[in-house]
């Protein structure tokens, strides 16, 4: 027994771990980036999405305004065509909306209605008639506020 106790064990030295290298990453420096961008995309969609409904909302109740409001029926088209432009670029792309004139702007308003109220109906007064020294006798603010109101409730239901 003394003969084992006397023998020096085969040991070895104490190795170091080889030094960790940068490449590949770790899982969660892979999902960092995927994640920044799903939640820049969020915010942008959430943005896009409060700010449309409050131009909306907005647009009904200066219409409700306007509405309520005795004024010229010449002041009132140039209103109703300012409002209707001023949403129109608050809910879509400013490029897409800001240079349409005439027919086009119309055929824009019209959009989603199958019975093209705009360019074939009592919309068609707001393609140029707030230019004119007066309005045509034929136009009815009542019909047209109606549409007006049913243009914004489409509006807000694309969104």
């Amino acid at each position: 027994m003394s003969d084992l106790a006397m023998e020096p064990l085969p040991l070895k030295d104490i190795h170091l771990p080889e030094n960790i290298g940068w490449w590949p990453p770790a899982v969660g420096w892979w999902l960092l980036p995927i994640l920044l961008i799903l939640l820049i995309l969020a915010g942008r969609y959430v943005y896009r999405r409060l700010t449309r409904k409050t131009a909306i909302k907005r647009a009904q109740f200066l219409l409700t305004q306007l509405r309520r409001q005795p004024s010229d029926p010449r002041q009132t088209l140039t209103d109703l065509s300012a409002l209707l432009r001023r949403t129109a670029i608050s809910t879509d792309t400013r490029s897409a909306v800001a240079d349409l004139r005439g027919q086009a702007w119309l055929e824009y308003l019209d959009g989603r209605f199958a019975d093209a109220p705009f360019s074939q109906g009592v919309g068609r007064c707001l393609a140029d008639a707030h230019y004119r020294p007066a309005i045509p006798e034929h136009t009815d603010l009542e019909a047209l506020f109606a549409l007006c109101e049913r243009w914004l409730k489409q509006r807000s239901k694309q969104s």
